[in-house]
């Protein structure tokens, strides 16, 4: 049985129907993946391009997300949260003013980032700590009534047995957070948060499992566009010659259930969704 559809800002998400997109408009000159903009001109590009190439939604950023030491080895500090405000707010209101029909998501574990990009226009947070960093993230949520994205972090965290049991354990740990601040389930999306804190070959098996993950009883979203394992299992490949296996994650994760893929590539990501869906979801299909 597939979740209720769910409102994201101007458009409602019919889950089990077809795969979403979700397109990164990175806001962070020091984003791993390469693709990170400066100033609200080029990420208002960035986000008409991905639109013009069929991503269903928008995920905004300002911080990168990459482990601490590595921000600091590469000589990146992590922002403070009116330096974060700065990089997303501005582009968000352009955003609203001039892709009116697009979800936009704010990416984002900092409370006070999240209710100024919230009342700037985002219709989404998407939350890397999946509400088990700062409390008040999850009060700010629930204040606005708005979906939530809950990430699995494990980072910091030790799994010495199965690692599908320690994704769901993560994953209904940050629901019980959720509810307890009161965001209602029918309003959380699940990420077993590949990339953020396991092994390469607890990335992969993630992905060959993400099917199980479906007991949990909510949306899932994949977020395995250009991931260092990826580069791993190719002997090294950087972010930016990932594009080939970014696709077979993403098409294995539509296999196993995903219902959003994250991506920097959404025309190409696109195409392989419309094809995974084909044979998923059956083709042809009247209610997409």
């Amino acid at each position: 049985m597939q979740p209720a559809p769910m409102r994201i800002g101007p458009r409602e998400f019919v889950w089990g129907t077809r795969t979403y997109v979700m397109g990164i408009v990175n806001v962070s000159p020091e984003s791993f993946s390469g693709d990170g903009v400066a100033t609200v001109d080029d990420a208002l590009a960035r986000a008409r391009q991905l639109v013009a190439e069929g991503a269903d939604m928008l995920d905004v950023g300002g911080q990168s997300t990459r482990p601490g030491a590595v921000k600091t080895e590469a000589g990146f500090d992590e922002l403070t949260p009116a330096e974060e405000i700065a990089r997303v707010v501005p582009v968000i209101e352009r955003l609203r003013g001039e892709l009116p029909d697009a979800p936009i998501s704010i990416d984002t574990y900092k409370p006070a980032v999240a209710e100024a990009a919230l009342a700037a226009g985002a219709h989404m947070l998407n939350d890397i700590y999946g509400f088990r960093g700062d409390p008040e993230l999850a009060r700010v949520a629930a204040d606005a009534g708005v979906p939530v994205v809950l990430m699995h972090n494990q980072r910091g965290r030790a799994c010495d047995g199965d690692t599908i049991a320690c994704a769901i354990d993560g994953l209904r740990a940050s629901v019980d957070a959720a509810r307890a601040a009161g965001v209602a389930d029918e309003l959380l999306i699940l990420d077993p948060g590949f990339g953020f804190g396991w092994t390469p070959a607890q990335n992969i098996e993630l992905l060959r499992r993400l099917g199980e993950l479906r007991a949990l009883g909510r949306p899932l979203l994949a977020g395995t566009s250009r991931k260092s394992t990826i580069g791993a299992v190719l002997g090294g490949a950087p972010a930016g010659e990932r594009l080939f296996g970014t696709a077979a994650t993403v098409a294995l994760a539509i296999a196993g259930g995903a219902d959003i893929v994250r991506v920097h590539d959404v025309a190409a990501m696109r195409q392989v969704a419309l094809v995974a869906d084909a044979a998923v979801r059956g083709w042809p299909r009247e209610d997409r």
